[in-house]
């Protein structure tokens, strides 16, 4: 796509995100966002057919991202280089920390998740199941891939550990955003990847 259109694409996105977020997803309809952007429907239309295909574009953004940041190359590069055990930790702290970072910079994804999409159709709910089994299966890996070098416990079962990560930072996301608080606060992500470290590392 020349970087113009993606760049209309990208406001698509934005505006309908924002949307989203205000007026909620059922209640957001295609010439809304057209009118906010001052563009024909026809624009919107060279991109998304309906409002569910913006949704699942956020969806596969989120997943896109955890899917980089657990990149097994990486990890073998890293390993490979025989670093020190203070290094381990670092690393693996910056990717853990890179994960809930990710989640947690889309609140829209959780807040429509936990609000607006239960009951919407079947096929929703099948792009956010599928995104959300995307995410774990990332995670699981990578708890899967430390246990077995020895830098997490022998004992994880890393489909629980990555479920309970996941579900974790989602549930943070939905009662910060009830309290109208910022779950993006440095203090709030550095607490959540501290507490999943203290349990699956081996120490």
């Amino acid at each position: 796509m020349p970087p113009k259109g993606e760049r209309r694409k990208q406001q698509i996105i934005e505006t309908a995100k924002q949307m989203f977020m205000e007026k909620g997803f059922q209640s957001t309809h295609i010439g809304q966002v057209c009118k906010k952007l001052d563009i024909a429907r026809g624009t919107v239309y060279q991109y998304f057919r309906n409002k569910k295909e913006i949704l699942y574009a956020l969806l596969d953004d989120v997943r896109e991202k955890v899917e980089d940041i657990f990149d097994s190359d990486d990890l073998n590069e890293f390993f490979g280089s025989n670093p020190s055990a203070e290094s381990v930790l670092e690393f693996v702290t910056k990717r853990i920390t890179a994960c809930v970072s990710a989640i947690l910079n889309e609140p829209i994804v959780i807040k429509l998740i936990f609000k607006d999409i239960p009951g919407v159709d079947d096929e929703v709910n099948t792009h956010v199941q599928r995104a959300i089994g995307s995410i774990q299966r990332n995670v699981a890996a990578e708890v899967k891939e430390l246990s077995h070098r020895g830098i997490f416990r022998s004992d994880l079962d890393e489909n629980v550990t990555a479920m309970m990560i996941i579900g974790g930072v989602m549930l943070v996301v939905y009662e910060y955003d009830l309290a109208k608080k910022d779950p993006l606060e440095e203090s709030v992500i550095d607490s959540i990847a501290k507490n999943y470290l203290r349990g699956v590392m081996n120490q």
